[in-house]
C-alpha cells in the first residue's frame, strides 16, 4: 500500500542547492571559509570597479548579465545581489578618479588571499572546473550568512 508521502516523488534538488553543495566541497576548512567571506565581496567590488574604469557600460552590462544568471537560481539571491551591486556601484562612483588603482590593488590582493585559502584547503578553486562558479562564490557567502540568520533562499 502506498502512503501519501510515497505517492509524491521527493522534490528534485534545485540547481542553486546543487551548485552551492558542490562549491562547498572545496570550502570546508574554516580558515579558507573566512578568507572567502572577505575576499569574494572584495573581488566582486573590484571587478565592478575595473569594468567601470574601462567604461561604465561594461560594469552595468556585467551586473545585468549577473542578475539574469541569478534570476534563474533564486529570487532571494537575485534581490540581494541586486542590492549589493547597487552598493558596489555607489562605492565605485565614490572612488572617482581613484577607481582604477584602488580596484587593481583590491583585485590582486583578494585573489592572492583566495589562492592562499585554497592552499590551506588543499583543493583547487571550483571555477577551474566551471566558470559559473565565479558567480556562485558570492551566493556561497550569502548562503552562509542567510543560514546564520535563519533565512531560506
Amino acid at each position: 500500500m502506498t502512503t501519501l508521502t510515497d505517492s509524491h516523488a521527493q522534490a528534485a534538488p534545485r540547481k542553486v542547492d546543487l551548485l552551492l553543495a558542490h562549491y562547498g566541497e572545496s570550502h570546508r576548512n574554516p580558515r579558507n571559509e573566512v578568507i572567502h567571506f572577505v575576499a569574494i565581496p572584495l573581488i566582486m567590488f573590484s571587478l565592478v570597479g575595473l569594468l567601470f574604469a574601462m567604461h561604465p557600460w561594461a560594469a552595468y552590462g556585467f551586473i545585468l548579465a549577473s542578475m539574469v544568471y541569478y534570476a534563474g537560481l533564486s529570487l532571494v539571491f537575485l534581490a540581494t545581489m541586486a542590492l549589493l551591486s547597487l552598493l558596489a556601484l555607489a562605492g565605485v562612483h565614490a572612488l572617482g578618479e581613484r577607481v582604477l588603482p584602488v580596484s587593481i590593488a583590491i583585485f590582486v590582493g583578494a585573489w592572492i588571499a583566495q589562492f592562499v585559502g585554497h592552499k590551506i584547503e588543499g583543493r583547487k578553486p571550483s571555477f577551474f572546473e566551471d566558470l559559473q562558479y565565479l558567480w556562485v562564490g558570492p551566493l556561497f557567502v550569502l548562503s552562509k550568512l542567510f543560514g546564520k540568520l535563519g533565512l531560506r533562499w
